[in-house]
């Protein structure tokens, strides 16, 4: 019986975390201006999920919220940092601190963003990019970039080290 009362907990924690990844890329998608915050916000339910019921079920959350955002999000191309960077960040964040040898632990994650970025990039250079006038040289955002990355990631860790003692024992248990 307690496998059943588990998955149907599961269940329901993944529905309403799905539900408020959507409502946040929707909200991301109809504002004026791109608000990094909102993608960063994105990627922390998915940690949620993996915290809660493993990372098999992280990988479960991120494919539906990629699908389900596909279908509801009116801006496609605004779904693009989710999908190749903020949705899938937890999940190898996940892998990678399990080796436990910071400094690799440090190069594989910036591997992994490098690898989004330039895919992001790329993916994006050929629909908006062609005519577009940059204030700083390219080598200059790039540079800005790896900054803001080490910043999201320290939050990251620190919100979940902040769900682990402080809100999830408030928390029903799934068990």
């Amino acid at each position: 019986m307690k496998s059943k009362s588990r998955r149907t907990k599961t269940i329901a924690l993944s529905g309403i975390l799905l539900a408020l990844t959507v409502i946040v890329l929707y909200v991301e998608s109809i504002l004026p201006v791109s608000k990094l915050s909102l993608y960063a916000l994105s990627s922390f339910f998915v940690s949620v999920i993996i915290m809660e019921s493993g990372v098999i079920s992280g990988w479960i959350f991120y494919v539906a919220s990629v699908l389900l955002a596909l279908i509801i999000v009116p801006d496609k191309l605004a779904l693009l940092p989710y999908i190749l960077f903020f949705g899938l960040y937890g999940i190898i964040k996940c892998y990678i601190e399990k080796i436990r040898r910071l400094y690799f632990e440090y190069v594989l994650k910036y591997l992994f963003f490098n690898i989004s970025l330039a895919a992001g990039v790329l993916t994006v250079k050929e629909l908006l990019l062609q005519n577009l006038n940059l204030k700083l040289p390219w080598w200059a955002l790039i540079l800005g970039a790896q900054i803001v990355f080490i910043i999201y990631d320290y939050f990251f860790s620190r919100i979940i080290v902040y769900y682990n003692t402080k809100i999830k024992n408030k928390l029903p248990k799934i068990t």
